[in-house]
């Protein structure tokens, strides 16, 4: 399994990880808890930005990725 195979796969997890949350805060009554699921939501999708972008980063230098 290459590095960027695992980076895809944590993205993945991420990305369901935001859907829950964003669903939680949604279905939530409760404002302090639906505000808590929503911030959570937020600083999800700021990590899996970051993620991308190491991942553009590792598929250049990662040899399994480049073109031959």
């Amino acid at each position: 399994m290459t590095v960027g195979s695992k980076i895809q796969g944590l993205l993945v997890s991420l990305q369901s990880i935001d859907a829950t949350l964003t669903s939680l805060a949604l279905k939530t009554k409760e404002p302090k808890a639906r505000e808590a699921f929503h911030q959570s939501a937020l600083k999800t999708r700021t990590v899996i930005q970051e993620i991308q972008k190491r991942k553009g980063q590792v598929e250049f230098e990662e040899p399994t990725y480049q073109q031959q």
